[in-house]
Parts: structure tokens; sequence; C-alpha cells
């Protein structure tokens, strides 16, 4: 049975107003560190959603939750009507999850390891036959369908795990940073696979990355740090927060150089590492201004248009990547390192 076909049996109302995912206060603890920490949010039907956030901020320990192999501290995470913490068995069958380390078979045919796939989802013969046809038809494997999963590229590896997760006709599909260990070019073509499910099939994906190019091609996002939800909203809402351009000014002192700018020009002035970051509008006027009032003092300038990370250090007061992002991951759960 096709993702579309169960799609095509949920009444049309259900797609329209019911939540596919809802998330409400979940805490999670390892020892008294919270990985996760009130977390709350809905993701709709048929929409490509983001877990946004660097290494610590709990999106792995969320993304276990929600695959019903972690069961939270507090809170509640419903997924098609099911509690993933008290209907594990039950979800289990009506969802995709596609995880960061690889579960194909190299020494087994395409063909082969999504027959073992469908065996655990009690799929045999010829209906199987045919859903493993039309899958690495699907994810554009079908012409190597009888070729050792060894013998593949990295993105093709990558398509035959998504083949996997989608087998049993998923109507939501959970990946962890999938495009890990992928060149730009099996990146580029993961993502429009995952906006063709989403388009054609009505399957609900829910994807985590650190990456800030992939989180732009979310339909919505959900930006983590430290446990906490700091930002929701689709990456256009995110950017547009930030009041004009963002200027970045570089200064042997950054701290007495934002202080005078204060002083000058009153502007709201923020200091993130050894920059000065300034957010306004018609900021080429604005930088001209400054460099004239303070010449010599500034080493460098740049301006650009708002990024996810400029949503982020407004959010958080820090930039994506710190050195407490970094080195927190060796203090996360044990069993999966990365967040």
């Amino acid at each position: 049975m096709s993702a579309s076909t169960l799609v095509g049996s949920i009444p049309q109302e259900d797609l329209v107003d019911s939540p596919v995912i809802s998330v409400r206060d979940l805490v999670h603890r390892y020892d008294d560190r919270a990985a996760l920490n009130g977390v709350s949010f809905d993701v709709r039907p048929a929409e490509l959603f983001g877990l946004l956030g660097p290494n610590g901020s709990g999106k792995t320990t969320l993304f276990r939750i929600l695959s019903t192999l972690m069961v939270p501290v507090a809170g509640q995470a419903i997924i098609l009507g099911h509690d993933a913490a008290k209907e594990p068995s039950q979800l289990r069958r009506e969802i995709g999850v596609v995880f960061q380390a690889q579960s194909v078979d190299l020494k087994l045919t395409a063909s082969e390891n999504l027959q073992h796939q469908g065996h655990l989802y009690g799929l045999h013969g010829s209906a199987l036959r045919a859903r493993i046809k039309e899958i690495l038809e699907r994810v554009r494997l079908a012409d190597r369908a009888r070729d050792r999963a060894e013998t593949f590229s990295g993105g093709m590896q990558r398509r035959l795990e998504l083949a996997k997760g989608l087998l049993h006709g998923p109507r939501v599909l959970l990946l962890d940073e999938p495009t890990t260990g992928l060149d730009p070019g099996a990146r580029r073509d993961l993502w429009q696979y995952l906006s063709i499910l989403r388009d054609e099939e009505h399957v609900t994906v829910l994807v985590t990355t650190h990456l800030m190019e992939e989180a732009e091609r979310c339909d919505r996002l959900a930006i983590l740090n430290q446990g906490k939800l700091v930002a929701l909203g689709t990456p256009t809402e995110l950017k547009r927060e930030i009041g004009g351009d963002v200027i970045v000014l570089e200064a042997k002192d950054p701290e007495a150089l934002a202080m005078r700018i204060r002083a000058r020009f009153g502007a709201d002035v923020r200091v993130v590492g050894n920059q000065v970051r300034i957010e306004k509008d018609q900021a080429h006027r604005f930088v001209t201004n400054v460099v004239e009032a303070f010449p010599g003092e500034i080493d460098a300038v740049s301006i650009a248009k708002p990024s996810l990370e400029d949503v982020f250090i407004k959010r958080t007061g820090h930039r994506f990547w710190t050195e407490g992002a970094r080195t927190s991951e060796r203090t996360d759960n044990p069993r999966a390192r990365k967040h």
C-alpha cells in the first residue's frame, strides 16, 4: 500500500485541522543536565518541518523520543494520535525512521535490504515484491535493484535508507541529520526528494539538522538551544524579526567601540564574540557615519541581509557554534553523543 493510498483514507478535515505531531512540555535529563526543558510545538499535515540546533541543543534527544526509542522524564509527544511513550508498537507501524547511523547491509543487494525490512512489517510474497519495485523506482534505484549496496555511492546508500523508511507507506517520516557525509550534489538531491514526498505523497517530514542552508528549505522550523525552544516559525517569518540589515564590525576593542556607538548614535548594539553587531535600516548610510565618526578604530565591515544565524544570535545572545555547544556533546546522552 502506498503512502498516497494511506493518506487518501484520512478524512479531509483531519488533514487540514489536526496536527500530525504534537509535542507538549517535553522534559528529559541526563543526570543533572537538562537535555530538553519544556519543549512544545505542533507539526502540520504534509509539512516539511525542521529541528535546527547546534550540538548539545537537544534535537537528537527529541528525535529519539519521537521515534519511540526513549521515554521522556515529563511531557508528551503525540504522533498520529498515538502517545510515543505509551503506544510505541502501534506508532512504529505508522511512521518511517531514518537514523543518522547507517542501517543498510552493504553485503546485500538493494532488493534484499528492502525484503528484510518488509518482513519486519509483515509484508510477504507478491505484495512485497511489488512494493519493493515501486519504492526503488521512487528513489531512482530501480536499475540497481540487484546490485550490492557496497557498490553504491554515499548518496545512493542514503536513498536506499529512505526506501527502507518508506517501504511500509508511513504517513510520517522522521530523519536524523540525513545528509551527514553526503557531497553537495547528493544533499541537494535528497532535499528535492523530501519536497516531492511532501507535495506528491502528502507525507509529513520531520528532519533534524545543524546546517542553516538545509533549514532554509523547511516549511517551518523549531530552533533549539541548550534544551529549550528559542524560535518557531517559517524561515521568512523568523528572519523578518531582524530589524533591517545586519552590520558586523570588527575592531581591536569591540566592547569599547560598541559603547561609543551607543553613546554617539543611540543604536541598539550587541557584542558577540569579538564582533560588534547592529541591526539597522539603510545600513550603508549608517556604516558610513560610523566609520567617519571613529576613524582607524574599525578593522573590517560587512553588511548582509538577515539570516537564520542572526535569528539565533538575537534569541540566545551568542553565535550558533560556540565552544560550549561543541563540547557539550561529550556530556550528553552516552548512547547518542550528537545533539
